[in-house]
């Protein structure tokens, strides 16, 4: 994102916590872009998902904006979008294997070098399951895959949000990923 664009999504988020409805309509435009590269990348590999990633970004919008624009900054705004986005497909599957009596489970491909876990699909409710017991155990290591997998923020993204420097993220990533994989598993 360019730094002009970085600059209005600041501009437009503090408008909207200044009250100014017409905010939210102006944020769209600079933010869909980095929305939509989200929501590809939270989707990507979906085996069987009728939720498409477009259909993942409005519902992640509407979530967003009637937060009533308590968001710092970009970054910020795509952590918390992130999170919305897992917890939608999550609720997504969840229901979907609720209506199915436990068939059609959702995939998610992990196979990128950046994934939190490395192989083949990967069941996001598995994996959102697996990523609650992490919190329990490392919040933070908890926060950065969520942050660097389904926020897709780089390393130093991921240390200003956590408040780490970006060496601690990379040693905590690389734990995380360990861990994610035992789990997934069943080790």
């Amino acid at each position: 994102m360019s730094d002009s664009r970085a600059s209005e999504v600041s501009v437009c988020l503090a408008a909207i916590r200044a009250g100014d409805p017409a905010a939210v309509d102006r944020l769209l435009p600079h933010v869909y872009a980095d929305l939509r590269e989200l929501a590809r990348r939270v989707h990507r590999g979906a085996a069987n998902a009728t939720l498409q990633p477009t259909a993942l970004v409005h519902e992640a919008y509407l979530r967003l904006v009637g937060n009533d624009g308590a968001f710092n900054d970009r970054v910020h705004f795509m952590s918390v979008a992130a999170i919305a986005m897992r917890q939608i497909l999550v609720d997504y599957a969840r229901n979907r294997r609720a209506q199915k009596r436990g068939g059609d489970r959702e995939l998610v491909a992990l196979q990128d070098s950046d994934a939190a876990v490395d192989g083949a699909d990967v069941d996001i409710v598995a994996l959102d399951d697996a990523l609650s017991r992490l919190e329990r155990l490392d919040e933070r290591q908890a926060r950065i895959v969520t942050l660097r997998y389904f926020g897709g923020l780089t390393v130093e993204e991921t240390a200003e949000r956590v408040g780490v420097s970006p060496r601690t993220v990379k040693a905590d990533w690389q734990m995380a990923r360990r861990w994610l994989r035992r789990a997934l598993d069943g080790e």
